[in-house]
C-alpha cells in the first residue's frame, strides 16, 4: 500500500492500471458484485461496511453476520476472526471462542492475542501464554507485551521469554524493508495526528 502511495500509483488499479476515480458509492457497488460472485474477501469487506456503517452503507449487524458466515463457509480464515469479534463484542464467548480459535489455527495472530485475553478472563493464564508465544514468535508486538508483562509478574520464566523474544526479534527481523519502515513511520505518524 504504501509503496503504491510512493509510487504515485495510488488511485490506480493495482490489476490493469487504469485510473480509479470511483465514488464511494461506485466502491460499495464494485465490492457487492464481487461479493455476489462468491468472492470470501470482498464479502468480508462488504461485512466490514455494514457492521460499521461505512462507505454509505446503512448500519447492519445481521447482514454482517450473514456476510461473514458466508466467507467462513468458502473457507476464509480471516472471516473468523470478524465473527469471533462480532460475537464477543455481543457478550457470546463461546462462539466467539470458537471463531477465534478457527481463526488462530488459520494463522491469524490477532485471534491468537484475543484468546489469551479470553483465557486470562477464565482463568487459565497457562493456556494464554501459549497463544501470546504463538503470536509473538510469528513477530507480533502486542503478543510480546502480554508475554513481558506475564513475565513481570512471574509467570514466565527467564528462559521461556528469552528464547520467544529471540523467535520474536528474528521474525521482525526477517519482515524488515525500507517500505515496511516506511509505512509504519507514516501509521505512527496518522497515530500521533489525531
Amino acid at each position: 500500500m504504501n509503496s503504491c502511495r510512493e509510487s504515485g500509483n495510488d488511485d490506480k488499479c493495482p490489476f490493469c492500471n487504469s485510473d480509479r476515480c470511483i465514488t464511494s458509492d461506485e466502491a460499495v457497488e464494485e465490492i457487492r458484485s464481487r461479493a455476489a460472485a462468491n468472492d470470501p474477501t470482498s464479502m468480508i469487506l462488504l461485512g466490514h461496511h455494514y457492521f460499521h456503517g461505512k462507505g454509505g452503507v446503512q448500519r447492519d449487524q445481521a447482514k454482517a453476520i450473514k456476510l461473514y458466515a458466508k466467507a467462513v463457509d468458502l473457507g476464509h480464515g480471516k472471516a473468523h476472526f470478524h465473527l469471533a469479534d462480532v460475537y464477543h463484542k455481543g457478550g457470546e464467548s463461546k462462539k466467539a471462542r470458537f471463531h477465534y480459535e478457527a481463526a488462530a489455527m488459520a494463522g491469524h495472530d490477532n485471534a491468537r492475542i484475543n484468546l489469551g485475553i479470553l483465557e486470562v478472563k477464565s482463568g487459565n493464564i497457562e493456556r494464554a501464554i501459549k497463544h501470546w508465544t504463538i503470536a509473538a514468535s510469528f513477530g507480533h508486538y502486542n503478543a510480546m507485551f502480554q508475554l513481558k508483562t506475564c513475565f513481570e509478574e512471574g509467570f514466565v520464566s527467564r528462559e521461556s521469554i528469552n528464547s520467544t523474544l529471540t523467535a520474536y526479534n528474528n521474525s521482525c527481523a526477517e519482515m524488515r524493508s525500507k517500505a515496511r519502515d516506511s509505512a509504519i513511520r507514516i501509521h505512527i505518524d496518522n497515530i500521533g495526528a489525531r
